[in-house]
């Protein structure tokens, strides 16, 4: 998929809550350290993962689905496969009214999820990763494109 950087950051500087579907409690896993990212940067992080439903991650509460949040929604990060996609679309547009974008990880793509959330009026993003998006536009990308801190090498 080809976005303007433009559209991808005025995306990413309106939205200010993000529910991030399939986050998991492990910080080795790119979902963990993708939202803990996300919330360092000041968006609340909504985790949402069943089998982590109740505990505590980045100040917030884990629900089980995103029907269970309360309060408006601006983006929908998804970490699951494709298949899945299509469900978490009809639950986020049916749940979270108000809600103005998808976003599909790096990997995760559903033409027919996106065209029916389009369709509702929703921004959609696939197979990109907002934390490597916002580093990016953000200028904060270093060495090989990671955010790292400084590396010295001894000879």
């Amino acid at each position: 998929m080809d976005y303007a950087d433009a559209y991808l950051k005025e995306i990413l500087g309106r939205t200010k809550r993000i529910a991030v579907v399939g986050v998991s409690g492990n910080p080795v896993r790119p979902s963990y350290f993708v939202a803990r990212y996300l919330s360092l940067k000041g968006f609340e992080v909504v985790p949402v993962n069943p089998k982590l439903a109740g505990e505590r991650l980045f100040g917030g509460t884990v629900v089980g689905a995103l029907s269970q949040i309360e309060g408006p929604v601006d983006m929908v990060d998804i970490f699951r496969r494709s298949e899945a996609v299509p469900e978490i679309v009809e639950e986020a547009l049916a749940a979270l009214p108000g809600l103005r974008t998808i976003w599909m990880q790096i990997g995760v793509m559903h033409a027919q999820a996106t065209e029916r959330a389009e369709a509702a009026g929703v921004d959609v993003i696939q197979d990109r990763c907002p934390k490597i998006e916002y580093q990016r536009l953000f200028g904060e990308l270093r060495m090989g494109g990671f955010a790292t801190g400084v590396i010295s090498s001894k000879l």
